[in-house]
């Protein structure tokens, strides 16, 4: 397997974002590995960014994590009860990330459902297979990432990023794969940033 290390990360936020489209992105959780395939993200440039939680230097306890070393996950949790896994990048001190928005099981989708909805992927709803895994909280939901994982280098063993799984059939994504380029899902309160085009996703 050829995984991602902390290389990939230590570069432009929105490049970094547009690139880990189409990456496997894998949960090793209670003795059960899941891969996905990542299908939409979001870049976050904390300098220049008001959508971002370190926008102008910000820290607090919890942005200390986005000043962290390029590859390290940062989640963080919504409305108090939905988490977001992001990927900081950059060199560290600088608080930028990426946010994995989507992805698609390619591996273990019935692990992946049983964490989502309770049930094998065979017995979910034509509602629940539309929404497995298509927004940043049912995508943590469905892989059980949650605060503990915050701060974790890449490598860990429980949360890693790879360019392809040969060892499961999966190749490495195409370089030249087309994506969709958007505004950011969300962010009204963020002044000039509500228009950046740093959303990026594929199509299924």
């Amino acid at each position: 397997m050829a995984r991602l290390d902390s290389k990939f990360f230590l570069r432009d936020t929105v490049a970094a974002a547009q690139d880990l489209l189409g990456r496997y992105l894998i949960r090793r959780d209670g003795g059960e590995t899941i891969v996905c395939r990542i299908t939409e993200t979001e870049a976050y440039v904390g300098a220049i960014d008001k959508a971002c939680h370190a926008y102008g230097g910000r820290r607090t306890p919890r942005t200390e994590t986005l000043y962290a070393a390029p590859g390290t996950s940062y989640v963080y949790l919504i409305y108090g009860m939905y988490s977001c896994l992001n990927f900081v990048t950059g060199p560290e001190g600088e608080a930028s990330a990426v946010l994995v928005r989507g992805c698609v099981p390619v591996s273990n989708a019935d692990a992946a459902a049983r964490r989502r909805f309770g049930v094998p992927a065979a017995e979910m709803t034509a509602y629940q297979r539309k929404n497995f895994m298509n927004g940043p909280g049912k995508l943590c939901k469905g892989l059980s990432i949650d605060r503990s994982l915050n701060g974790l280098s890449l490598g860990n063993g429980l949360l890693e990023l790879a360019w392809d799984l040969p060892e499961l059939g999966l190749p490495r994504r195409p370089g030249d794969m087309p994506f969709h380029t958007g505004k950011r899902i969300g962010i009204d309160y963020a002044g000039e940033a509500v228009d950046f085009p740093w959303r990026f996703w594929l199509d299924e």
